[in-house]
C-alpha cells in the first residue's frame, strides 16, 4: 500500500478463526505450549487441519519460530513465514502479512500468532535492561541516561504535553481505564473480570510516572492467541462468518522513534497511527461515522485519547469527553487495560466476535470494526467486515 493512493487488498482475505490460551500471570509452561494451543484452537475454530496450513507470521519479539510451532502443531510445509518488528505495532501487520500472501496466492491458509510469559517470565514494563548494539539502541542513549528508562516514562513524556496544550488534567486519562475495566467486568475470559473500576478509583490509584497512574498502565499477562486467515472465497465455506479484512496497513511517521519520538515539532499526536488511519479510510473507502466499535491498543490511556484524534473521530483534545460519552463502543473485550496484554493480538480476535455477533459485549448490527496496533512505535491498523 502507498501512503499516497488505494490499494487493492482490501476484501480479498478474511479471518476465519480465532483461538486463544488462558489468560494468567503465571502460566506454569513454555512459551511453546502457549503458541501451540492458540494456533489449535483458532484452527479448530475454522473448521480447519494443520494440514491446511501453508503460512505463519509472527513477531520478532517471540522466542517461538515458525517452523518450531510448524513441527509442534502438526503443520507440513510452508511456503510463507514472516515476522514483524515493533513490539505491539506488529499486530496488525501480521494479518496483513497474511492477507497479502493470501491475496498474491503464495499461501492458501496462513495462521498469525503470539505467546509469551510476559509476566511471568520477561516484563516488558521493567524497561531496558540488556540490548544488543544497534541503531535503534543507540537512539536510547538520548534517552536512558536522564531517567527515561521504561515504556511509562516515554509515554508520561507525551502525556504531560498532551494535558499541558489542552488544558486537562490527569482524570481525563481516567474514561478509558473505567470503560475497559466496564467491559472486562462482563468478560469471563478478562483477567479483571467482575472487577469494575470508577473514576474515583482511578484517580486513586498511584502515580507510576505522572501524569500517568497505576489505572493508566496496561496489565502483564501469560498467554497466547491466534488468527486464520484465508481467502474471501474460501472463508464462505468455512463454519463462522468471516471477518472480511476490508483494509490493512502500516504506518511511521516523519522523525520516527520506536516509543521516544521526542524531537517532532509536537507530543500531542500520533503521526504514524495517522500514517495508517489515512491509508485505512482510503482503502475501505469509509470514514470514521461507518464504525461501529473501536477497538484502539490501550498500554496506556493517553495514548488512546490521541488515536481516536488521529482518526478523525473527535478534535484534537476532545477525545476524553468523546469516551466520557460512549459515542463509540470502544475495547468491548475489555482491552489491554482489562482483558490481557497480548501485544494487540486479542484485540484483533475481539474484532472478529464483534462482526460474527459473538462478543460478550455485543454491539448489536456491529458490522465494520476498526482494530489498531501499537502506539508509539512504528504502527498498524485493521477494519474488518461483514461478508456482504
Amino acid at each position: 500500500m502507498s501512503v499516497r493512493t488505494r490499494d487493492g487488498l482490501g476484501g480479498r482475505a478474511a479471518v476465519v478463526g480465532i483461538g486463544a490460551t488462558e489468560f494468567s500471570k503465571d502460566s506454569g509452561r513454555s512459551e511453546l505450549s502457549l503458541a501451540v494451543e492458540a494456533v489449535r484452537a483458532a484452527l479448530d475454530d475454522a473448521g480447519l487441519a494443520p494440514a491446511d496450513v501453508d503460512g505463519l507470521v509472527t513477531f520478532t519479539m517471540d522466542t517461538n519460530p515458525e517452523i518450531t510451532v510448524a513441527q509442534a502443531s502438526g503443520i507440513g510445509e510452508l511456503s510463507f513465514f514472516s515476522r514483524v518488528h515493533y513490539g505491539g505495532g506488529a499486530a496488525c501487520a501480521t494479518v496483513q502479512q497474511a492477507a497479502l500472501a493470501v491475496a498474491a496466492g503464495i499461501a492458501e491458509v496462513v495462521v498469525c500468532y503470539r505467546a509469551f510469559n510476559e509476566r511471568s517470565g520477561r516484563r516488558f514494563g521493567s524497561g531496558v535492561q540488556q540490548r544488543e548494539p544497534s541503531a535503534e539502541g543507540a537512539a536510547l542513549g538520548w534517552q536512558l541516561p536522564f531517567g527515561l528508562l521504561t515504556p511509562a516514562s516515554w509515554v508520561a513524556m507525551a502525556a504531560q504535553r498532551y494535558l499541558h496544550t489542552y488544558g486537562l488534567t490527569p482524570d481525563a486519562f481516567g474514561h478509558v481505564a473505567v470503560t475497559d475495566r466496564r467491559h472486562a467486568a462482563r468478560n469471563p475470559a478478562a483477567y479483571f473480570h467482575g472487577k469494575p473500576i470508577t473514576l474515583a478509583d482511578h484517580a486513586a490509584s498511584r502515580w507510576i510516572v505522572e501524569p500517568l497512574r497505576l489505572l493508566d498502565c496496561c496489565q502483564e499477562t501469560d498467554g497466547g492467541q491466534a488468527i486464520v486467515v484465508t481467502s474471501a472465497e474460501r472463508a464462505r465455506d468455512l463454519p463462522n462468518p468471516p471477518a472480511v479484512i476490508l483494509a490493512a496497513a502500516q504506518g511511521a511517521g516523519r522523525r520516527q522513534e520506536a516509543m521516544t519520538s521526542f524531537y517532532r515539532d509536537g507530543l500531542t499526536g500520533l503521526p504514524e497511527m495517522g500514517v495508517v488511519a489515512r491509508q485505512l479510510w482510503r482503502t475501505a473507502g469509509l470514514t470514521p461515522s461507518d464504525i461501529d466499535v473501536g477497538i484502539l491498543y490501550d498500554h496506556f490511556t493517553p495514548f488512546v485519547l490521541m488515536q481516536l484524534e488521529e482518526f478523525g473521530f473527535c478534535g484534537p483534545g476532545e477525545a476524553a469527553d468523546f469516551v466520557a460519552a460512549d459515542a463509540l463502543p470502544l475495547n468491548t473485550h475489555g482491552g489491554q487495560l482489562g482483558e490481557a496484554y497480548l501485544h494487540g493480538m486479542n484485540g484483533i480476535a475481539e474484532a472478529v466476535r464483534q462482526v460474527r455477533g459473538t462478543s460478550v459485549n455485543q454491539i448489536p448490527g456491529a458490522e465494520r470494526t476498526l482494530v489498531t496496533a501499537g502506539t508509539g512505535v512504528p504502527t498498524s491498523g485493521l477494519i474488518l467486515g461483514t461478508d456482504s
